[in-house]
């Protein structure tokens, strides 16, 4: 067998444990690094598991989970109470239709508007106002929230739409808020939570905002009385016909099922 001097040897070996304890060196190096400030958080969008008929479905994250963060989707109550809300993005003669029939039946509903509807509806808002009804904040622009890396930026969408809604009010705004097309992330809803809002997520909607397709009477009364369940946030879209349409006969269904109608406050004790 070929010998080779200890002076050969013990070189190579000193420059084979260098490089080893280098590799691991640097691959511990890789595991400490963290993400540079700016970068696009990651995005959630709010989405619902349903189980049997009548049952509150499960969410992106349980209702204790969210309330840390002064968020909410459904009460967690047995009660058969229900929370109306309607997203407001434009005004296309629904909306009119859908405050008679709150008012026929004595029921009061959160309209999330953003700033084109505060611009282009001022009188219709007024109404809600002065019909009992509560207004929040949908931003102004309607993006996508779980985009903005900085509360600076977070709090001017919202700051817009609570300033126009004072100018056309005369009164300020509600800090209740819902995250448009509901993306959002944790970040998101700790920036909410750290400029006073309550966050609203929802337990009941379905495919209404489809203006080219809408859903039919039929259809929609069916998924919106079997998906029902005690303590839901309701999501309706103020543009849908088809909500226009039904929005009466819908609220005595609910209504002739033992279902009362509540105020979002119920959520934020206000």
């Amino acid at each position: 067998m070929k010998t080779y001097p200890i002076g050969k040897v013990l070189p190579c070996l000193l420059l084979l444990f260098a490089a080893f304890f280098l590799g691991r060196g640097v691959a511990w190096a890789k595991v400490q690094l963290k993400p540079a400030s700016g970068m696009t958080m990651k995005q959630e969008n709010w989405g619902l598991g349903f189980g049997k008929e009548g049952e509150k479905p499960t969410g992106n994250a349980s209702v204790s989970e969210l309330a840390k963060e002064n968020a909410y989707f459904l009460s967690d109550t047995k009660e058969k109470k229900l929370y109306l809300t309607f997203d407001c993005g434009y005004e296309n003669g629904n909306t009119e239709k859908i405050l008679d029939a709150l008012k026929k039946h004595n029921a009061t509903a959160t309209f999330f508007v953003v700033g084109h509807f505060l611009e282009t509806a001022p009188n219709l808002v007024q109404r809600m106002v002065q019909e009992g009804h509560t207004v929040g904040n949908h931003t102004y622009h309607h993006p996508d929230m779980s985009k903005i890396s900085t509360l600076e930026e977070f709090r001017k969408e919202l700051d817009s739409t609570k300033t126009l809604y004072q100018q056309v009010t005369g009164e300020e705004m509600p800090y209740y808020y819902r995250p448009p097309q509901g993306k959002y992330n944790k970040e998101n809803l700790e920036m909410a939570k750290s400029l006073g809002y309550a966050t609203f997520f929802w337990s009941l909607a379905y495919v209404d905002w489809k203006t080219d397709a809408q859903p039919s009477r039929e259809e929609a009364l069916s998924k919106l009385t079997k998906r029902v369940h005690p303590g839901a946030i309701v999501l309706l879209h103020n543009t849908s016909k088809t909500n226009g349409d039904i929005l009466d006969e819908l609220l005595s269904k609910w209504e002739d099922m033992g279902y009362t109608f509540a105020p979002l406050s119920d959520f934020t004790n206000t």
